[in-house]
């Protein structure tokens, strides 16, 4: 039996937060444990190991101990996280965002799962997003690195929309409920008042 394939988890803790006050989001409390605590327990669980995509010189004292990788492309939002991580992956990467506390961890081993079993280069989960599935909850390999760097290279930041580009694996979310409560985002101080009055998800 072969080996599984390394697969690295990867906290997308970018961007400024101007809805939220320009602090870190991710601090914040949901049920009384901070949203990135939260996706970095959730990762752990689906992944070899973890490291922090952030900016923020603050950043190394977030989780003690974790590996900080800053964006090579600066100012390229989510698009330059996922390939930042990417980048410095020895394989697959699990990228999610730190915003979204509620992502429970079967979904994400469900996820490199598929990506061992399927052979192909990315797989997404469905959702009710714009783009029918969440960029920034998904399994990547190394493969798409050129995919994106093209993507950066031709100044579409679109997180999404260079995986047509790629051979990508769309899994169905619903044995861990409603895509719109899985892959709820805060990004305002009302959307933490929202995550904070909902009841406790299953992992």
């Amino acid at each position: 039996m072969n080996a599984r394939a390394h697969c690295t988890g990867a906290i997308i803790a970018g961007g400024r937060a101007t809805r939220f006050g320009g602090v870190a989001k991710g601090l914040e409390l949901v049920g009384g444990v901070r949203m990135i605590d939260r996706v970095a327990e959730a990762l752990w669980s689906a992944c070899d190991d973890v490291v922090l995509i952030a900016n923020d010189p603050a950043a190394a004292r977030w989780i003690p101990g974790l590996r900080v990788i800053p964006d090579i492309h600066t100012g390229t939002g989510a698009l330059g996280g996922i390939h930042a991580a990417l980048s410095a992956a020895a394989g697959a990467v699990m990228a999610v965002g730190w915003d979204s506390p509620f992502v429970p961890a079967g979904l994400l081993r469900a996820l490199r799962n598929a990506g061992d079993a399927e052979g192909v280069e990315a797989v997404v989960p469905i959702s009710n997003s714009p783009w029918g599935f969440e960029p920034l909850c998904a399994w990547y390999a190394q493969a798409c690195l050129v995919a994106i760097e093209r993507q950066i290279g031709a100044h579409d930041l679109r997180a999404g929309a260079w995986q047509q580009e790629v051979n990508t694996f769309h899994l169905d979310v619903s044995p861990w409920g409603s895509p719109d409560e899985i892959f709820f985002n805060v990004n305002s101080a009302e959307d933490l008042a929202i995550a904070n009055a909902k009841p406790p998800r299953a992992s």
